[in-house]
């Protein structure tokens, strides 16, 4: 392949990303061009069979499904009762109700798959609550900023479905090994705000009255309908009785029962929630489609074989390949979002990942903790522009306060490397 072909056709989609074109319609652009200047096959026929075999894919139908399923619970009183449960539980935790925005979001996660949703949600939420208690804002915008992106990791997630597509991995596997590292990052996000409140006890608010064993219970049942929709929702999936888009639609009905029988389901919320899942998953469709072409084109070029080949000759051990990816994913999720990144890269990269002899589960699992990543950095972090939104505080504030949440997080995708059952010990044993 001619490295100046390679080289102008890079530059080329860059120049669409950048130009404002949707990202979509970027992605073919350049997939036509290639196709059209540098092979002999067909474009017409090429792009609608591609685009075709992209969008009617049976397991992608979970994603608008888990999509409205997030904008029902992000509509209604569903979500507000995760605060009231959880608040009395964290009084005599080092932090207090900081913990909510982790406890929250990784709750909040695995019912709705996606990081926006989940900041948008626990942020209405928490941040009124603990700017009226006192707590710093900094802190609590910042470990908002990073447990969010647990949305992405914690299943149900979108960004797993739409990887699992396009690299032909079992989704209920990738759901299952998203568990443990998914705890084990809130758990260092927990940690970090016990060890901040150590290190400054004159930040935080004073304990309030405690509550009786008795009254914490009571209070705890305002989790009651969420646990419950995360229990048929996953149990679902890992039981074997349905398979990641059967279950998307039993939590879809969930929540719709579990919003009507608490009587803040209306028509309006109902279609509302429609009318957004349906612009989410339109745009997310575009970018597959896009993307697929776009991989195609490349196929044809012969740019996967050649990046393969190039990495191989460069004699790269396991580890420097995996920093190499973790510095190229870091430089993409300044200009992409999560998903545009996993669906440009995925099918370029699996033949080198393959090559190298990673496992594709493990893999998975690790780009979306390089996604995740994405998530809390400018200047595209989708979560900074959803907390701005919320706050009306600067990106650069919400990027500083998010930053030590950001240095967790790359921990812990290089804990990954070295400790790899970390991912695969659970799926391995399904």
């Amino acid at each position: 392949m001619d490295i100046l072909l390679a080289t102008a056709l890079i530059v080329l989609l860059f120049i669409a990303l950048g130009s404002g074109l949707w990202i979509g319609m970027a992605l073919l652009a350049v997939g036509l061009v290639a196709m059209e200047f540098a092979t002999s096959r067909p474009v017409g026929d090429s792009m609608v069979l591609t685009i075709w075999g992209s969008t009617s894919s049976w397991t992608l139908t979970a994603l608008p499904l888990f999509l409205w399923m997030g904008e029902i619970l992000f509509r209604t009183k569903l979500s507000e009762d995760m605060f009231k449960g959880l608040a009395p539980w964290l009084n005599r935790l080092p932090g207090r109700l900081l913990h909510v925005n982790v406890i929250g979001s990784t709750i909040f996660a695995a019912v709705s798959g996606s990081s926006a949703a989940t900041c948008a949600t626990i942020g209405r939420i928490a941040l009124p609550e603990l700017r009226e208690r006192g707590y710093p804002e900094s802190l609590a915008v910042g470990t908002l900023a990073g447990a969010a992106t647990l949305g992405l990791l914690i299943p149900p997630s979108i960004i797993m479905i739409v990887y699992g597509v396009a690299a032909d991995v079992s989704i209920a596997k990738l759901f299952i090994a998203g568990i443990v590292p998914g705890i084990l990052l809130a758990s260092l996000f927990m940690g970090y705000i016990v060890v901040w409140a150590l290190l400054n006890p004159s930040k935080v608010p004073a304990a309030e009255l405690g509550m009786s064993l008795k009254n914490k219970l009571y209070a705890s049942r305002h989790l009651i309908p969420v646990v419950m929709l995360i229990g048929v929702v996953l149990g679902s999936i890992y039981s074997g009785v349905a398979t990641a888009t059967e279950a998307a639609a039993i939590g879809v009905l969930g929540s719709l029962v579990l919003a009507t029988v608490e009587g803040s389901m209306s028509w309006k919320t109902f279609t509302s929630g429609v009318g957004a899942a349906c612009r989410v998953y339109c745009m997310i469709g575009l970018i597959l489609a896009g993307a697929a072409f776009l991989t195609l084109a490349m196929g044809f070029v012969g740019l996967p074989r050649h990046l393969a080949e190039f990495i191989t000759a460069q004699n790269l051990s396991p580890f420097a390949l995996v920093m190499a990816l973790t510095v190229f994913y870091l430089i993409l999720g300044c200009f992409l979002d999560g998903i545009s990144m996993v669906v440009l890269t995925i099918g370029v990269l699996l033949p080198t990942v393959q090559a190298a002899g990673f496992d594709l589960v493990w893999f998975g699992v690790f780009t979306v903790l390089l996604v995740e990543l994405a998530q809390i950095t400018p200047p595209v972090g989708l979560n900074l522009f959803v907390l701005q939104g919320l706050t009306k505080h600067p990106l650069t504030y919400i990027a500083r306060a998010a930053a030590p949440m950001f240095l967790l997080m790359l921990f812990a995708a290089m804990l990954t490397y070295f400790l790899q059952d970390l991912i695969l010990w659970l799926p391995n044993r399904m």
